[in-house]
């Protein structure tokens, strides 16, 4: 192969390898182990195979009928892990994966007994694989309804957490890669591989520009520098929060620290100082914190709610973001409190 040849190869290859290690990652290193981590390294698994198999076929076009059927099988896969890992990240109850792996998981492996790639190339290409890209596209149009609300509150300016902006880097990365494969026929069909490397990559990349864009210590200790809150302040701020407290200002869901200012007659600044010097927390933390703490209340007093309706009492305005926050400041899913109780 020539330098450029050397270069495309390494740049779709090194894709579906990160993906194998994260896949690995995911399923046994995390340190959040949920089902909804399982279902991700699964997807990240038979797309990485989808992957390789393109890489190998596009350099080594003799490559051998098995590999390249077991990589078009997995592509089967690709769009009920989807479903499961979207399912099961925004929902506390558990998901029936085995109607929507086995079926397929037994009927390609069928098909591949009965009908082998090496003695039925044209009934794989294109009828077979026509199809295993159209259960892929019915499973990333059934699969937006757990995306889109993430995208509403985005389109609205609202807050966006980082495992939600994961959420939409994965399923639009996984469309894209759709995009790139079935259209991939008449440019290139290395086209997928390279997509697949690079969506993983952007997506990492903005998630960790996200998370760096949120450390606001630097900032905090320029902005606040030389401009000590007073013992008398902080006493008379003490005694305010009560007030948000009694009335359960942060049962709002679009609360903010403006409105919190006009109702204890603190500016904004100082409050703002208040938080991160003295709390050592933001104003989002520590609304989200009393949240947690009136979940906990509704889960203890026994009323008829259903866990997503704890939620929105609770002051959340979104399932995906209260399990989140219930689950990193409790260590249990709200359904695994309630049943300690």
């Amino acid at each position: 192969m020539d330098m450029e040849s050397h270069l495309l190869f390494f740049f779709s290859a090194i894709g579906a390898f990160n993906g194998f290690l994260l896949s690995i990652y995911f399923a046994c290193v995390a340190k959040t182990k949920r089902f909804s981590n399982y279902y991700l390294a699964f997807l990240l698994f038979v797309l990485s195979i989808r992957v390789i198999k393109s890489v190998f076929y596009h350099f080594l076009p003799d490559l051998s009928g098995v590999f390249i059927q077991f990589g078009l099988s997995a592509c089967l896969l690709i769009g009920p892990f989807l479903y499961l890992y979207l399912k099961r990240f925004t929902t506390d109850k558990p998901v029936n994966w085995a109607i929507h792996v086995l079926p397929f998981s037994f009927s390609v492996t069928l098909l591949g007994f009965l009908f082998p790639y090496w003695s039925y190339k044209t009934m794989w290409s294109p009828w077979m694989l026509g199809v295993i890209y159209n259960i892929w596209l019915a499973y990333l149009i059934y699969s937006f309804k757990y995306v889109f609300p993430i995208l509403k509150r985005s389109w609205q300016k609202k807050k966006v957490d980082s495992l939600e902006f994961w959420v939409l880097s994965i399923y639009f990365g996984v469309f894209i890669i759709w995009l790139a494969y079935y259209y991939g026929v008449y440019v290139s069909y290395i086209v997928g591989a390279l997509s697949f490397s690079f969506v993983l990559y952007l997506a990492v990349l903005l998630l960790i520009f996200k998370s760096f864009k949120k450390t606001s210590f630097f900032k905090a200790q320029t902005k606040y520098k030389g401009k000590a809150i007073s013992s008398d302040t902080i006493r008379a701020l003490e005694s305010s929060f009560a007030v948000l407290k009694e009335k359960e200002l942060y049962l709002n869901p679009k609360f903010t620290i403006d409105e919190l200012a006009k109702e204890l007659n603190f500016s904004k600044h100082l409050l703002s100082q208040y938080f991160n010097e003295r709390l050592k927390k933001s104003f989002s933390t520590y609304i989200n914190e009393l949240r947690i703490e009136k979940a906990k209340e509704l889960l203890q007093s026994g009323k008829k709610y259903t866990i997503e309706g704890i939620g929105y009492e609770s002051g959340f305005n979104s399932k995906s973001t209260f399990f989140t926050l219930f689950k990193k400041t409790t260590g249990q899913t709200p359904s695994q409190y309630q049943s300690s109780l």
